[in-house]
């Protein structure tokens, strides 16, 4: 495979065509990198990536963008350290300014821009930045540059993306200067290059990310002012991206957009760069990212959530197994929110806590044990999967047709597909490891009572009771149906990706549908997905009626009554069928005081917690002196 052969770089070689990218993570100590980056970059590289940029360094301290967010001047230790972890890879510290997308919560300082146009998410009005600032950035951006080289990395990767005072010099929506970087756009931005040259020397390697397509065509930078300046930059390496103030999810986003979403924008660049070009944008398949090297797309493909979801892909694709799939989903990986979370995956929750997590290994020796695993969710696929993985003989009884759990009825909400990927490979990696695994075996307690060898509860959850004079489903039926004909109301008191889900699949088949939440907008968890204006713009383009601010309070006779949560005024709107898209309970019926039990039927909650619970049970259990059921 071409992927992953290596690849010349400015006299040194990349082990693959693999790169890991920039992106926040939450592990850093202060504002410097901490043990924690170092193991976290050490696992991918050790996994085959062919180069890794660290997490983006803010090269002057008017920008904190984020509490965690590194800067520069204390990072040197930790790109060593990241370097000396990293083998064979190449390192690139990533440096940039976010500029008027900043935050000034923790800098106390104004944030820094071209033009006075306020940042479309904060409202944030910037300091226009003037020659003093404009110099001292250059020589800030030239001084990080110097720093990292000297601390072992092998260069660095200048930021001019989504969130970069660069791109915001280039594009005309926020440059409106009347001087000479307003009539030359681009002028910073070569003058910033060439300064970063300067300090690093002709033997380190110099990246540029950059956004060729701001989704803005009234103003802001397209693919048309990107191909006219991609052949003067002076750089070795252009990672290509898209989005901008405007359109921030277009970044990263989730599984509602088609994998490798900027194969076109990025074949267009590479036509014109007199250099090696990197394919961005959800690529997290083997098979897609050759085929864009074979297609003359790009020369490097960036694979950063697929490395999240499995830090060896690179070596899973050399050996021709199947690595743990990347499904798209940001609900771990993504983390810039008040919350402060670590990076993580759903399907591998061991990424970003490297240090305080054991890995799971196979076992070499010692006398296996008999477990029955109740529950073919992911809880109780991935606990059956590691208990096999340490040598003991499990079986694995799940009471449906189908394994999966709450998963598989998930995948049938628009834009969830990818979901089925992962419970498809917990389930053939429980095949491969010897797990006996039963479909359609229900477990009773008395089966529990005659079994001799450990247990672990997996047995999901339940739909809340709801009682309302109209026909009722919760959102798994809903999913399933068939649903009840009539105007269609799902309740969503819970503001998450499931109602908005729900929603979608019945306006999609055809159905009335009103969507009911006491919050101002619909989905408002998806706020931590990058999702939530992209879905209430689906669900109206979509005809979904989105009744918001509104409690539910009747539904009887072919109508619901709402009230307003702040006015109380009421209102009657079409109803025949309720779907219920709140808070499941717990399925208990099995569990004793004692039994380990994992996922669902402890609390519902998400993906994450289930293959995560499962993992700890299972690990627990093998560290148990007696594997023996209670």
């Amino acid at each position: 495979m071409q992927l992953t052969g290596p690849v010349a770089l400015r006299g040194r070689t990349a082990p693959s065509r693999v790169l890991f990218g920039p992106h926040e993570t939450n592990l850093g100590r202060g504002r410097a990198l901490s043990e924690r980056h170092v193991a976290y970059y050490a696992v991918r590289a050790a996994g085959g990536a062919g180069i890794v940029v660290t997490e983006t360094a803010s090269v002057h301290d008017s920008d904190w963008p984020y509490e965690r967010a590194p800067l520069a001047a204390e990072c040197g230790p930790g790109w060593r350290a990241v370097k000396d972890a990293c083998g064979d890879a190449l390192v690139l510290a990533s440096l940039g300014h976010s500029g008027g997308q900043g935050s000034s919560a923790y800098s106390q300082q104004p944030l820094w821009a071209p033009s006075a146009v306020a940042d479309a998410v904060s409202r944030e009005l910037p300091q226009v930045m003037e020659p003093l600032e404009i110099a001292l950035l250059t020589a800030a951006f030239a001084e990080a540059a110097r720093l990292a080289v000297e601390s072992g990395c092998d260069g660095v990767e200048v930021e001019a993306g989504d969130r970069s005072v660069l791109r915001q010099f280039l594009s005309g929506i926020t440059n409106q200067r009347g001087d000479a970087y307003g009539a030359v756009k681009g002028l910073l931005l070569r003058e910033v290059l060439a300064a970063v040259r300067a300090a690093i020397g002709p033997d380190a390697l110099l990246a540029l990310r950059l956004s060729c397509d701001e989704l803005a065509p009234w103003a802001g930078v397209t693919p048309e002012h990107a191909l006219d300046l991609v052949p003067a930059l002076e750089v070795d390496l252009l990672v290509v991206v898209r989005a901008g103030p405007y359109a921030g999810s277009a970044y990263r986003p989730d599984a509602h957009q088609p994998e490798g979403f900027n194969r076109d924008l990025c074949a267009q660049v590479r036509a014109v760069a007199p250099f090696p070009v990197v394919l961005q944008g959800s690529v997290v398949t083997g098979a897609f990212a050759e085929r864009a090297l074979a297609d003359g797309v790009c020369d490097l493909v960036e694979m950063t959530r697929a490395q999240i979801a499995e830090p060896a892909l690179v070596a899973h694709l050399r050996a021709g197994s199947a690595p743990r799939p990347c499904v798209l989903c940001n609900q771990a990986c993504r983390v810039r929110d008040a919350r402060n979370p670590i990076v993580s995956c759903i399907g591998e929750p061991r990424s970003g806590h490297e240090t305080t997590d054991p890995a799971v290994r196979a076992a070499t020796g010692g006398q296996g044990h008999d477990v029955l695993v109740v529950g073919g969710g992911p809880a109780g696929l991935e606990c059956a999967r590691v208990l096999a993985l340490r040598g003991h003989r499990v079986e694995l009884r799940e009471a449906t047709a189908e394994l999966g759990g709450a998963v598989q009825d998930a995948t049938l909400g628009a834009g969830r597909w990818r979901l089925r990927q992962l419970t498809e490979w917990l389930a053939a990696d429980c095949a491969r490891l010897g797990v006996r695994l039963q479909v359609n075996a229900p477990v009773t307690a008395a089966d529990l009572a005659a079994y001799r060898g450990a247990v672990v509860l997996a047995t999901g959850s339940r739909p809340r009771p709801v009682a309302w004079q109209v026909p009722v489903l919760d959102s798994r039926q809903a999913l399933r149906g068939p649903v009840p004909e009539g105007p269609v109301l799902v309740h969503d008191p819970v503001g998450g990706p499931v109602g908005v889900s729900v929603a979608e699949k019945l306006a999609a088949d055809g159905r009335e549908v009103r969507i009911v939440t006491g919050d101002p907008i619909v989905g408002t968890l998806l706020s931590l997905t990058g999702d939530l204006a992209d879905c209430n713009t689906r669900l109206q383009r979509a005809g979904v009626t989105r009744e918001l601010k509104a409690l539910l309070r009747r539904a009887s006779d072919g109508t619901a009554l709402l009230e307003d949560v702040w006015t109380g005024a009421q209102r009657e709107v079409p109803c025949a069928v309720v779907v219920d898209c709140g808070h499941r309970l717990p399925l208990e019926d099995l569990y004793t005081t004692g039994t380990p039990r994992a996922g669902d039927c402890v609390a519902p909650r998400t993906v994450l917690e289930a293959v995560l619970e499962g993992r700890r049970r299972a690990l627990e259990l093998s560290s148990a002196p007696a594997m023996v059921h209670a």
